[in-house]
């Protein structure tokens, strides 16, 4: 899994560090020359989901398509989420996701990820990007440079120039073929899982709080840490939930039902967890 992504990584980064909001550290990144006009590609995860199709073909010896991605941006991710992350120890990125579970099967997915503060991804800041992987004999490395900017960008660019002019010099088609050679199974929407962090919008009343647990419960959610900040009069209470590992399907199917109780008035915010101590 990695950071892919040196747009995203710079604003999640200027989120947290400078408490600034979406839409001015966007701005910002597009005055800097790291997000383009149209920034969708980047903040919408389509352009990691691109590379993590790359590296998971690669890691795997299997073909990855783009279909076979699951992928979400960080359009929604507001500058509570960052503060509220790093109160519960966490730290939050775009992050590019590959599994090759013997059992289930592959999972690729692109989503906003709450980190532990102690992982080594956690501290990688800025337009940086990085790689970290778990290896059969190499067990955990991680790989580090930047990844957005004119002259990064310009010196990938410029290499990848010279290796193609070599290989028509030499009349080769590079010097290493392609490796998927191995037909492996994706993992289905019910074997995925992973804790998650929810942000709710919800009146301020009695048994409120008691129905959006029902509504977990009724999918098997089970609820970790809940955080209720109380509204002034008249306002919409909010409430912080983080879950133990969950089923996408079982998540998907109690976001449905959370987005129709009289209760909620929106579900402002999912962001996977990737922290083995809520397993």
């Amino acid at each position: 899994m990695g950071i892919v992504n040196g747009t995203t990584n710079y604003m999640l980064s200027k989120m947290s560090n400078e408490h600034l909001d979406y839409d001015e550290v966007l701005k910002e990144a597009q005055a800097k020359g790291y997000a383009e006009s149209d920034p969708t590609a980047d903040v919408g995860g389509l352009d990691a989901a691109r590379k993590v199709v790359i590296l998971a073909s690669i890691a795997f010896n299997t073909r990855i398509s783009l279909k076979d991605v699951l992928v979400e941006g960080i359009e929604n991710i507001e500058a509570c989420d960052i503060k509220y992350a790093q109160s519960l120890g966490y730290a939050v990125k775009l992050l590019g996701i590959a599994k090759n579970d013997p059992e289930n099967g592959i999972t690729v997915c692109v989503k906003p990820t709450m980190l532990p503060l102690t992982h080594p991804l956690a501290g990688v800041n800025g337009v940086y990007n990085a790689v970290f992987v778990n290896g059969d004999a190499i067990g955990e490395a991680m790989f580090l440079g930047m990844g957005a900017g004119r002259l990064p960008t310009a010196s990938s660019v410029v290499g990848d120039i010279i290796e193609i002019a070599r290989d028509i010099q030499s009349g080769s088609t590079g010097r290493i073929s392609c490796t998927c050679f191995k037909e492996k199974k994706l993992c289905p929407p019910e074997k995925m899982s992973a804790p998650a962090y929810i942000r709710l919008q919800v009146l301020d009343q009695p048994g409120a709080l008691a129905a959006i647990a029902a509504a977990f419960g009724a999918q098997n959610v089970s609820l970790r840490n809940v955080i209720q900040q109380n509204a002034a009069k008249g306002q919409k209470a909010e409430i912080v939930v983080i879950t133990h590992s969950v089923s996408e399907s079982n998540l998907q199917m109690a976001l449905q039902i959370l987005r129709v109780l009289p209760v909620v008035e929106k579900v402002s915010c999912v962001i996977r967890v990737e922290d083995s101590s809520l397993a």
